[in-house]
């Protein structure tokens, strides 16, 4: 986890870049959103009109076929979601197996999103990953390769920009 805070308050210039790594594994069965522990940062926006680039790269595996759906939030409250299919699935952004062979297979979820979080209060970001229900019983795997037994690490950036 790091920061930086810039001098030049010129307005639309970068003043915070805060991020974090996760580089331990995590695995999930739950058909509800759980958080993704380690994957989380805080950020004090400078005004109230303070715009945050949330940009994420997740990487995900599962046990044969499998479904994970991501939710970002800030503090307690979903975020940046869409509204999928005739399914009706909602999540910040998802990644799923492509055949019953996922277990030897890591890919790359990713997305972003800028937040207008109004206010100068300090506020937390984090991910919540869950198990799409029409799944069976498979699990998802964050950084690791379940077949393989290996893994790499998936990033989150916060950036805080003024307007």
């Amino acid at each position: 986890l790091t920061g930086t805070v810039l001098t030049n308050k010129t307005a639309g210039t970068v003043l915070q870049v805060v991020s974090t790594t996760k580089t331990d594994n995590f695995s999930t069965t739950s058909s509800t959103l759980v958080d993704i522990t380690g994957l989380s940062v805080t950020i004090t926006p400078t005004s109230a009109t303070s715009k945050i680039l949330i940009i994420a790269s997740l990487q995900v595996s599962g046990e044969n076929n499998y479904y994970a759906e991501f939710s970002l939030l800030r503090g307690s409250t979903a975020i940046g979601n869409y509204t999928g299919g005739s399914g009706g699935t909602v999540g910040f952004m998802g990644a799923n197996s492509v055949n019953d062979y996922a277990q030897y297979y890591i890919e790359t979820a990713a997305n972003q999103y800028l937040d207008s979080p109004a206010t100068t209060s300090s506020t937390t970001y984090n991910f919540q990953v869950n198990r799409y229900t029409n799944n069976g019983g498979s699990t998802v795997y964050l950084n690791f390769n379940y077949s393989a037994g290996g893994g790499i690490s998936s990033t989150g950036t916060w950036t805080n920009k003024s307007d």
